[in-house]
């Protein structure tokens, strides 16, 4: 606790505080008080500064990204269990889910969107992936559906890795039609 406040910005707002008083005694301008005046500008720059952000959800997109390597490890060690299009198709959706989990204090401006990519990292691909594969291999080999059914399943997850990236983008899609409305305008 101490050491994190040692680093905060309120201790530090409340040094330069201190620095500044003691700055003052050394012109001249404060004479024997120089202490409490120390003391006073410190105090005042602490109380002055603005507190640190609460941080009630913990950043997980570390924790995120080494589950969704470790789902698509192995996935990859199962392959020869699975339709052929399957692992491809995984490995698509992951690269999509990897862009939005290398940003996350952009992931963590937006709980909507963080919530969608924790639920389709931790639920939703898995869940997909797992069911087919806790099939023993002779019944899922022998009844087609169930290699149709995986396959569906991760198409639709796949859109909708796509939709949840459209999202978390639509900030640079609308910059970059912006900067296109300009340069037409500018020409013409």
């Amino acid at each position: 606790m101490m050491l994190r406040y040692l680093g905060s910005t309120k201790n530090l707002l409340g040094c330069v505080g201190g620095l500044a008083g003691v700055v003052l005694h050394l012109t001249g301008v404060v004479g024997w008080s120089w202490p409490f005046v120390v003391v006073a500008l410190y105090l005042a720059g602490a109380l002055l500064a603005p507190g640190e952000k609460v941080r009630l959800v913990p950043d997980t997109s570390a924790e995120l990204r080494s589950s969704l390597e470790t789902l698509v490890g192995r996935v990859s060690a199962q392959a020869s269990r699975m339709p052929s299009s399957t692992v491809d198709t995984v490995g698509r959706i992951a690269e999509v889910l990897r862009d939005m989990l290398s940003q996350p204090a952009r992931l963590a401006a937006d709980p909507d969107l963080r919530h969608a990519v924790e639920r389709l990292v931790r639920t939703d691909l898995p869940l997909s992936l797992e069911t087919y594969l806790n099939l023993p291999w002779w019944f899922a080999a022998r009844r087609a559906g169930a290699g149709s059914e995986l396959v569906a399943q991760l198409d639709l997850l796949e859109a909708e890795a796509h939709r949840v990236a459209e999202r978390f983008y639509a900030s640079e899609v609308d910059r970059q039609a912006d900067h296109t409305r300009y340069l037409r305008d500018r020409d013409g």
